[in-house]
């Protein structure tokens, strides 16, 4: 791993806890629209599912509407810097791999919401690029927003890492030609093997594990 200078990183369940947040945010929504309360597991659970169609599950429609981007950013803006944090070790893993590698964040959640977060948390100036899911006509896990990042960078696909925590993020990366990494302390609880620490990650991507 250690010729892999650039490295893209999912952004929830990866770079942030961002569980109560969400949760309390597709609750917000669906209190909205008159649906009840979904348990907080579940809705977080959902979210690496890739057989579900997401819009059904979290607000029983079809596909997402506007009402519902509505919502979700009032209570997501008003409450991301209370109800998110980085996971252990992120800040460092990230301090670390800023020295000599060139770092990028490919999110399926919208710019609005993710650009905000990032910078209260106090790890946006970290990366060279931040692309969401609503700058690209296919989110993960198609590989369009890896391929604008490598594309943007002008070097190698040899180059470059996916990390993530979900199928999505491993699928976008194998879809666009690149290695794919998944870490196990997101929302998702893989059955294969999976980099179980930021100090754990911190080795692989060095070559030191």
């Amino acid at each position: 791993m250690r010729t892999k200078t650039h490295i893209i990183f999912d952004m929830d369940g990866t770079l942030v806890d961002s569980s109560e947040l969400l949760a309390n945010t597709i609750n917000y929504v669906r209190k909205k629209i008159g649906l009840p309360a979904l348990d907080g597991e579940t809705l977080i659970r959902a979210l690496n599912d890739t057989s579900l169609n997401p819009a059904q599950f979290y607000y029983e429609t079809e596909q997402f509407e506007p009402v519902h981007e509505k919502y979700f950013q009032e209570y997501y803006l008003a409450n991301h810097h209370r109800e998110s944090k980085l996971y252990e070790g992120v800040e460092r893993l990230l301090e670390q791999l800023s020295a000599n590698r060139s770092l990028s964040v490919a999110t399926n959640a919208y710019d609005v919401s993710a650009r905000p977060l990032l910078k209260a948390l106090g790890i946006d100036g970290y990366f060279d690029y931040l692309l969401c899911g609503d700058q690209v006509s296919r989110p993960k896990p198609h590989p369009q927003m890896l391929e604008e990042i490598i594309n943007a960078y002008g070097v190698g696909k040899e180059a470059f890492v996916m990390v993530g925590d979900g199928e999505r993020d491993l699928q976008a990366a194998q879809n666009a030609g690149i290695t794919g990494v998944l870490v196990q302390w997101g929302f998702s609880d893989h059955k294969t093997d999976a980099v179980q620490s930021a100090e754990a990650l911190l080795k692989l991507l060095e070559g030191t594990s």
